[in-house]
């Protein structure tokens, strides 16, 4: 029966990891791939884009019904942008329509469930994580002069977020959640998870709608082609990272 409970334990962490870094690494691709496009270089669209997929992907493990929340009101205020604007589809614009309806629906969750700042804690400790993940990548890859595909980036990444998350997320976040309040908590987290949701709104329909010239349409192919190898990338180092944290003795936390 022990043994069972082991396998069973390792079978779901291999799954929970896995899923949660395939989610990190599409966004990651994506994002990273974008601030290419938008002119980027060097070690800032790494940093940028492991910190923002970070984020995201902890408030969805660790504050699942917030990050739901927020997602949906994101969707939602996206196809109304949509809807009025027409063609004209800008990212500041679509994304805060969108973070503006995530913190409304956060306020009303956080009227209707009370509950602490744990969730906002959770966010910050991923979105610490990834900066940290992203410098140290950036760093090294930049002063050996290595070049590597998504998929190895998004692997790396996923696995030292995971490793620095699951490290910190006991001391950091159980200090932290009393700090903030849970009328704010729950506002910020969904606005942040609803601006994102509104920039891949973007990524997705703004980058593909207004393919004018030869350059549009190889920068959303450069966009578009990013998100496959990340995932795969996401999946295969949040499950590879999530097993061994287990076996090292660390007990990773289940999503709630």
């Amino acid at each position: 029966m022990r043994a069972k409970e082991k396998i069973a334990s390792m079978i779901t962490t291999l799954f929970i990891w896995g899923l949660a870094g395939a989610l990190f690494g599409a966004l990651f691709g994506g994002l990273y791939q974008v601030l290419a496009v938008l002119g980027l270089a060097g070690r800032e669209p790494l940093i940028i884009a492991a910190a923002a997929a970070a984020m995201t992907t902890s408030a969805f493990y660790s504050a699942m019904p917030v990050a739901l929340m927020g997602a949906m009101a994101g969707v939602l205020a996206s196809i109304g942008y949509l809807i009025v604007s027409g063609h004209s589809v800008e990212l500041l614009w679509i994304a805060g329509t969108a973070g503006a309806g995530g913190i409304l629906a956060g306020v009303f969750y956080a009227w209707m469930i009370t509950g602490g700042g744990r969730p906002l804690a959770e966010t910050l400790t991923g979105l610490i994580a990834g900066v940290l993940a992203g410098g140290i990548m950036a760093i090294v890859f930049s002063s050996l002069g290595i070049h590597s595909s998504m998929f190895v980036l998004s692997a790396g990444v996923v696995a030292l977020v995971g490793t620095f998350f699951q490290v910190s997320e006991r001391w950091l976040v159980a200090r932290s959640a009393r700090w903030f309040p849970a009328v704010l908590s729950a506002p910020v987290v969904a606005g942040l998870i609803a601006a994102v949701v509104g920039a891949s709104v973007w990524i997705v329909g703004g980058t593909t709608s207004s393919l004018l010239s030869s350059n549009a349409q190889d920068s959303a192919n450069q966009i578009l082609s990013a998100v496959p190898p990340g995932f795969l990338g996401g999946m295969l180092g949040g499950a590879v990272t999530g097993v061994v944290l287990q076996i090292l003795g660390f007990r990773p936390e289940q999503p709630h």
